[in-house]
Formats: structure tokens, sequence, C-alpha cells
């Protein structure tokens, strides 16, 4: 095995030694009702993971401990997601963001020394822009420091206003309640904040509800520290969509297509050709080496990886599965499947899971293996099924073949020896063993073991003695060249002896021939 390599992703993470105590709070407690959908909000997928977990690994990277999610009943299904990494808080009742925190604050160690808080629809977010929020909070000695923007159309957004002196945040006004003059203000609040956690600790106890809703809301603290005469700053970051959340279906699809665009970027410039960059779909945990070519179309899933020198033809979808050096995969299908040095598959073959498939090997159209090994050399080439099978080295496998593996009841296995020749047609009844070096006929029906060595013909097929090859008859004298009008005796026109077009046949024999 190798080291797993990736992509370049949540660049600007800081070394534990420096987080200072920091611990990262992600709110995970909405269902997300506009994603009309049963499934909660940050549990549908991005690239192949749930969109929580983009979050999540950039809390981690940035502050360099698990972070504590807060859950609530509506989402209860997160926890079952996310059975290790991170650290559960449950708010009983969705009563805004503000009791959010303050459920959170039971789950923080108590010797935390600051706390990001993060919302946990934001996959696009990085490692870097927590890093940095820390860093801005530290170096200006602020009680709390919130990632800003100017927006291109701030419309609904949040404004920060600016205290006269310009390097302070005076308060935060919702769209709503802002007067023209604050609606004129382009720069917005994203919604990230970093806090001083002792001061935070004693400032959640202070919220009050929202006069209109009921709920107690994160952004009322920006206003205590302000009454308290403490530092509130901002960290002004691009207007570049990673922090826009993600409330419907259209916001999912233009962040799935965004983060798509990453990922791709990130293995382009790590020496993977990518012949059509629009039309490859990398998932996030893929693993790519350099050297490997992703022709058009085609959808890597799950963790596959695929190593140096393979190409991946057009087509093809590859799902949790391996892909050994200098192998081509050709329009086809592969599923929790291995294949192994120098190995073409396809096009239109379908490895389904369990598949290991050796060096060397050629697997041609509609070929189907299921559960089975093959080893090395092997040839399976046409139209044909290995279901729950061992097959050796060197063996073909006639178009038709079918390992009949299933009883109704139970999966029963083959095993094919090495140097096999299986004929067109052929029908393996499992449990049955084919020993090394055997063959069978056309539209053989193998119910019992065939020896090796040995032929085996007919339905139910019947074993017997494979015949040496006979010596070479000495060629026949050349017949007289017949006339174009004239066919030889005992020919027609139109084929040769062997069945080619467009030369002389023998004539089949007549009843008086016989």
């Amino acid at each position: 095995m190798i080291a797993r390599r990736s992509a370049p992703g949540n660049a600007g993470a800081i070394d534990a030694a420096d987080d200072r105590g920091a611990v990262a709070v992600v709110m995970a407690g909405g269902l997300g009702t506009r994603m009309r959908s049963s499934v909660p909000k940050l549990l549908h997928p991005l690239c192949g993971r749930p969109m929580l977990s983009y979050v999540v690994e950039a809390a981690r990277a940035a502050t360099g401990q698990a972070p504590v999610v807060v859950t609530s009943p509506a989402t209860a299904a997160v926890r079952d997601a996310f059975p290790t990494g991170v650290v559960f808080a449950l708010q009983e009742r969705p009563d805004g963001s503000g009791d959010a925190v303050r459920a959170a604050l039971r789950a923080v160690p108590a010797d935390a020394a600051e706390i990001v808080v993060l919302n946990g629809d934001i996959p696009l977010v990085e490692a870097g822009v927590v890093t940095g929020l820390l860093q801005r909070r530290r170096g200006a000695g602020a009680a709390i420091a919130l990632v800003s923007f100017e927006a291109w159309e701030p419309g609904a957004l949040g404004r920060v206003i600016l205290a006269p002196e310009g390097d302070r945040v005076a308060r935060l006004v919702e769209a709503s309640d802002a007067t023209p003059a604050e609606l004129a203000v382009s720069e917005v609040n994203a919604g990230m904040y970093a806090f001083d956690a002792a001061w935070l600790r004693a400032a959640i106890t202070r919220l009050t509800p929202s006069p209109v809703t009921g709920e107690y809301y994160v952004t009322q603290l920006v206003d205590l520290a302000a009454a308290d005469g403490l530092v509130v700053v901002t960290h002004e970051v691009p207007d570049d969509g990673a922090l826009d959340g993600i409330n419907d279906r259209v916001q999912l699809a233009e962040a799935t297509a965004m983060l798509r665009e990453r990922i791709n970027l990130g293995w382009l410039r790590a020496g993977v050709t990518m012949h059509d960059p629009a039309t490859a779909y990398v998932d996030a945990d893929v693993d790519l080496a350099p050297d490997v070519t992703l022709e058009p179309n085609v959808m890597l899933r799950g963790r596959t990886r695929v190593e140096t020198g393979s190409v991946i033809g057009a087509g093809s979808q590859l799902v949790d599965s391996l892909v050994g050096p200098r192998c081509r995969i050709w329009a086809s299908v592969l599923e929790q499947a291995s294949v192994e040095e120098g190995t073409t598959v396809g096009p239109f073959s379908h490895l389904r899971p369990g598949s290991s498939i050796g060096p060397d090997v050629q697997l041609g159209n509609f070929a189907e293996v299921k559960n089975s090994r093959l080893e090395r050399g092997v040839k399976q080439h046409h139209v044909s099924y290995l279901g729950d099978a061992h097959v050796g080295a060197g063996t073909n496998v006639g178009a038709g073949t079918i390992t009949a593996n299933y009883d109704g009841v139970h999966k029963h296995h083959t095993e094919i020896g090495e140097g096999v020749f299986l004929g067109v047609d052929t029908m393996l009844r499992a449990p049955v063993t084919i020993g090394d070096g055997a063959k069978t006929g056309a539209g053989a029906v193998v119910t019992r073991d065939v020896p090796a060595g040995t032929l085996a013909v007919g339905v139910p097929a019947r074993i017997r003695e494979l015949r040496p090859p006979a010596s070479s008859p000495e060629p026949a004298a050349a017949p007289e060249q017949a006339t174009p009008l004239e066919p030889a005796a005992g020919a027609e026109p139109g084929h040769d002896a062997q069945g080619g077009p467009g030369a002389v046949a023998a004539r089949p024999p007549s009843v008086a021939d016989r």
C-alpha cells in the first residue's frame, strides 16, 4: 500500500501546538425545510461527502482538535453519520443561534481560550479562513472577530456598521431594520465568529429573546461587547461564494459545481491529465497518481484510487475501486473492485463488488465479474459471467460462459484451474472444479468436477480424454485452375474452402456422394 495522496484542499491550517486552546463550534441543528427533503440538510452529499463533513474538516484543521457539533432532535441522524471525530451537543429546542452556542458551551472544554463558531451549511469554507479569523482576533486583542466581505449584491444580508475610526465594528444591522444609509453599506456579515472564551461564557447569559421571534441570536453578542467597551473587529475575505450558505437544491447544485472545479484544478496541478475537466466527476476522497489520464465523461466515486499511467476511458464509472498501474478502463463500471497492473477492462464490462482482477488480464465487451478472483493473464473477452469463482492463470473464458452460482437459496463456488480452455456457451453449475489444463466443448453443461487435462463435452457434460493433436498431413497437390465460367468439381462460386467471402468453396456432398 502507498501513502494516500489528496488534491490540495484545506490550506492554511495551523499547527496544533499553535492553536492556543481554540475550539470550533459548528451549528447543525436546522432541518433545512427549503431542501424539501426528509434528509437533514447537512447530510446532503457534495462530491461524495455529506455537506457537514467539509465544515468539520476545516474546523479540525484550523484548531487541531475535534469540533463541537450542535444538533437538535430534528437532526439526530447527523450523530449517526459522524460516529467519531466530533463532540456533540444537543439543543433541545430550536431557540436560535444564540441558544445553540449556549448549548455548545456545555461541551466545550473548560480550559478553552478561544471559541470559533461556524454554520454547518458552508461546505466550501477552507481552514485558512478559520485560521485567519483566529489570528485576527488575537492580533487585535478583541473580544470578537467576525468574518465579513464586500458583497456585489448585499440584498437581505446583515450589514456591518463600523465605528467612526473605521477599524472596529459598532454594530450589526439586519437589512429589514436598516436605514437607507445603512442599506448602502456593502460590507456584510458572513456569520462566522471567533470569541474570547472567558468573555463569551459570561456574556451568553445576558442574551435576551428577540421581541419578534422570541429566539436568541448570536449577533446580539456584538452589541454586548460594544456596550462593555470591548473591541470587535472584522476579518474581511473575498466575495467568491465560498461562504455562501446552502438552503435549497439550487444552491446545493451551485456549490457542488464549485467544489468539483476546485477538486479538478487540484489534480491537474498534481500531474493528472483530464481531456475535458468539465465532464470529469471526481469525488473528494478519490486518490489519483501522477500521469493518470481521465477521458471525457468519467465518474470516480467514493474512495477510488488510480495508480500511475492508467487511463480511465470515456464513459467509465468507478466506485470505491482500486486500479493499478498502466491499466486501461474503457466505458465500464467498477464497484468495490480491484484491478492490477497492465489489465484492460472493457468496453462495457461490469466488475461488481468483490471482484479482484490480477495483472495482465483482458476483460472485453459485456464481461461481468462478481466476487471472484482472476489470476494473471486470464482472457474473458466476450459476453460472459463469472460469479463466486477463482480462475487460474492463463485461462481462456469463451464467449457465453456462465458460472451458475446461485441455486435459489445459497451461492456456490466455482474453482477453475490454470491454463483451462472454456468453450463457447459453457455452463458451469456450481459447486464445481475444473482442473488445470482441462477443456470444455462448445455448449457443455458441466455439473461435476472435470479432472486436470481432460475434456468435458455435451449436456450434461461427459468426461473424455484429450486427444493429442494430429500430425500435420502432407500438403495436397494443387488442383488445376478452374476457369471463371467452369468452377472446379465439387465447388461453388462465392466462397473459399475456409468460408472466406469472394472465393470458391467446396460443394456440400449430396446423398449420392454419401
